[in-house]
C-alpha cells in the first residue's frame, strides 16, 4: 500500500507519510490546476468502465469528475522521495524527535483501553500500531489538505508512470464513497490520495478498514478506535507474528552474497550461522530473513529482517520506513514507562 508516509517523504518534507508530515510547498511558478476534461478518450473511457463493470450510471461519474482539478503540486512532490534519498541516520531524524516521541506518549495514555484491547484481540503489539500512526500523520495532526478526488484524477490521467495504478485507485475510492456514505468532493487526504489516521489508500480502505467500536460505519479520519483497529487488522491480515522477532543487528559484514534483493524474504536464517555470521537476538533458525543496510553516520550497519520486519514495509515498501516505525514505538514505550515528574 502507498501511505502518506511514502508518499509525503517522497517530497521531503517532513510528513510522508510521512515523510513529511505536511503536503509539500508549492514552487513560486508552479502552474494553476487546471480541470478535468472529462470528454478526453481516457476520461471518458473511465466513465464508461464504472457504469459497465459497477453500474455507476455515467452521469453520476462524468458529474464527480467534472469537479475534480489537476493539481501541479502533486506531479511535482511525486518526483522526490526521501525514502530514496535521504540516508537513514538522516530519514531518522524526522520522526525521532522529541515532540513526535511526547506526542505518541499523549495518545497512547489517550487511547490506552482500545490500544490493550486491539493488541489482545489481534496480536499486533500497541508500540507499533503507534509507531505507524507517528510516522503517518503524527497522530492526526498531518491528514493531508487535498480533495481525494483531485489527488486520484491527477495522478490517474496526468501522471503516465502510475496511471494505472491510481486509475484503480480512483476506481476503489468512487466505490468506497458509495459504501461508506462519503461525500467524494470533500473527503481529503494526501497528494497521493491517503486518508485518515492511518493513511489508507482507497483499495486497503476497502479491504482493511474495520469498525473497531461497532457504531455501524467505518471513519479512519476521526474515530481513533477505528483508526487503530484498522492498522491492527492491516498487519494481522498481512502475517505479523505475535512474540516473534521484528529485526536483529547482525555482527560482521555479510558480503554481497548475503544481501537481500528488494524488500524479499529470501534467506534463511540458519544459512547465516554457516557463514560464521552472529545474530543478536535471533528468531528461529529455520525462519525465512532478508538482509539489509543501513546508512549510519559512521557507516553501514547490517540487519537481519523477519518476517515481522517484511510485514511492516507491506505498509510502506521501504526499509527506512519500517525502522522508523518500530524505533518510534519503542521510544514512545520507553517514554510511557517512565515515572512522571509528579511521581
Amino acid at each position: 500500500m502507498i501511505s502518506l508516509a511514502r508518499l509525503l517523504s517522497l517530497a521531503l518534507l517532513p510528513l510522508l507519510p510521512v515523510l513529511a508530515p505536511a503536503a509539500p510547498a508549492a514552487p513560486a511558478a508552479s502552474a494553476a490546476s487546471a480541470a478535468i476534461d472529462t470528454g478526453r478518450h481516457d476520461v471518458a473511457g473511465f466513465i464508461d468502465l464504472m457504469e459497465e463493470r459497477h453500474g455507476i450510471p455515467a452521469a453520476e461519474t462524468r458529474k464527480i469528475l467534472a469537479t475534480a482539478e489537476v493539481q501541479p503540486r502533486i506531479l511535482e512532490a511525486m518526483s522526490r522521495p526521501a525514502e530514496k534519498v535521504k540516508p537513514w541516520h538522516e530519514y531518522r531524524e524526522i520522526f525521532l524527535t522529541d515532540k513526535r516521541i511526547d506526542a505518541g506518549v499523549a495518545f497512547w495514555k489517550a487511547n490506552a483501553g482500545t490500544l490493550a484491547r486491539i493488541q489482545e484481540e489481534t496480536g499486533v503489539p500497541a508500540d507499533i500500531i503507534v509507531g505507524i500512526l507517528g510516522v503517518e500523520t503524527f497522530y492526526g495532526r498531518i491528514k493531508g489538505s487535498y480533495r481525494v478526488i483531485d489527488a486520484l484524477a491527477t495522478l490517474a490521467f496526468e501522471y503516465p508512470p502510475r496511471s494505472k495504478f491510481f486509475t484503480s485507485e480512483l476506481e476503489q475510492f468512487l466505490l468506497l464513497t458509495r459504501e461508506q456514505n462519503i461525500d467524494p468532493l470533500t473527503a481529503t487526504g494526501s497528494y497521493a490520495g491517503a486518508m485518515g489516521g492511518p493513511q489508507f489508500i482507497s483499495s486497503s480502505y476497502r479491504a482493511y478498514a474495520v469498525d473497531a467500536d461497532g457504531d455501524g460505519t467505518v471513519n479512519l479520519w476521526d474515530d481513533w478506535e477505528d483508526i487503530i483497529g484498522s492498522v491492527a487488522n492491516y498487519f494481522s491480515r498481512h502475517g505479523w507474528r505475535p512474540g516473534q522477532p521484528v529485526f536483529a543487528r547482525l555482527s560482521g559484514d555479510p558480503g554481497e552474497w548475503a544481501m537481500s534483493e528488494g524488500l524479499k524474504l529470501d534467506r534463511n536464517a540458519s544459512d547465516l550461522k554457516d557463514k560464521g555470521l552472529d545474530v543478536d537476538p535471533g528468531g528461529e533458525a529455520d525462519d525465512e530473513v532478508m538482509i539489509f543496510s543501513l546508512e549510519e553516520a559512521d557507516g553501514p550497519q547490517f540487519l537481519v529482517g523477519y518476517r515481522n520486519f517484511y510485514v511492516i514495509t507491506r505498509y510502506n515498501r521501504s526499509n527506512k520506513y519500517a525502522m522508523a516505525v518500530y524505533e518510534l514505538g519503542k521510544a514512545v514505550r520507553a517514554g510511557m514507562e517512565q515515572p512522571s515528574d509528579a511521581s
